[in-house]
């Protein structure tokens, strides 16, 4: 008899929990690219405007934790779900890092400009 004969079929965990997991982690991804959106808004109607180098770091902003979201799914989906929970923080700390260097930049930028 061979082995794949008698090896059990590995349990695929309900769908839910992967919705479950990804929407909970979602929403923190999604708060940080309301942020950002929110902070072009302001920094482009404010009375200074932005350069071109400020439209694309705000840009960037917006884009990279949809990005950075995608990335950590498609890595995680298919692992266990303490992994998959796992690989979703790691991806929101690094969106976590990208959204304190875009805070410092805007405001050195800011009061640069004003003081």
């Amino acid at each position: 008899m061979s082995t794949a004969a008698t090896a059990t079929p590995a349990r695929r965990r309900p769908v839910w929990v992967t919705v479950a997991v990804s929407g909970a982690f979602g929403l923190f991804y999604a708060y940080v690219v309301w942020n950002a959106v929110t902070l072009l808004v302001a920094q482009a109607s404010g009375p200074l405007g932005l350069n071109a180098l400020g439209w694309a770091v705000l840009g960037l902003a917006i884009v990279f934790p949809i990005v950075a979201f995608g990335v950590a799914f498609a890595v995680g989906a298919r692992r266990a779900i303490g992994e998959f929970a796992l690989v979703m923080l790691v991806g929101l700390a690094v969106v976590a890092v990208l959204w304190v260097n875009v805070l410092a930049y805007a405001y050195t930028y800011g009061a640069q400009l004003l003081g």
